[in-house]
């Protein structure tokens, strides 16, 4: 038997630890899941916002936000957000979860709702990175209306 450490692992390497465990997990629970992407473009079709992430286990797994610094304190933030919220209620979840470090968006996401779960201090000796989770209640969002400004989403 031997160790190895790499920072190139072969793709079907990582690919067979990745099936073994879900092997695993199936033995309690479906190891189903939905990508959810969510981009916002301006009327040229250009993205100034998009988000990431999955749906399992009755859960939203948010990995990554994204908005332009030209187009933030616009609330496009929030309306992906929302946006995937309201998609991940309909895929049947009942929760939502993420990470930001301190030197991103903490605050942004208490003010939609989210709490921190814990957190791991001294990256980069220091910032914080924070995890969060949210309830999701039945009715978040309206697809096509705002309801806080009015402004259609496409």
């Amino acid at each position: 038997m031997n160790l190895e450490i790499t920072n190139n692992p072969k793709k079907e390497d990582d690919e067979f630890v990745i099936r073994k465990i879900r092997e695993y997990n199936s033995k309690f629970v479906l190891n189903e899941f939905e990508l959810l992407s969510i981009f916002y473009k301006s009327d040229d079709g250009e993205i100034i916002g998009g988000l990431t992430g999955k749906t399992f286990w009755n859960w939203l797994h948010i990995e990554y936000l994204w908005v332009s610094e030209s187009e933030r304190d616009k609330d496009i933030g929030s309306k992906i957000i929302l946006a995937a919220e309201n998609e991940a209620i309909k895929r049947g979840c009942v929760g939502s979860m993420l990470d930001t470090f301190s030197f991103q968006a903490p605050e942004f996401y208490k003010k939609l709702g989210y709490s921190v779960i814990g957190s791991l201090s001294d990256y980069v000796s220091k910032y914080e990175r924070y995890y969060l989770k949210k309830k999701l209640k039945t009715s978040t969002f309206s697809p096509t209306t705002d309801t806080c400004s009015g402004i259609e989403v496409k």
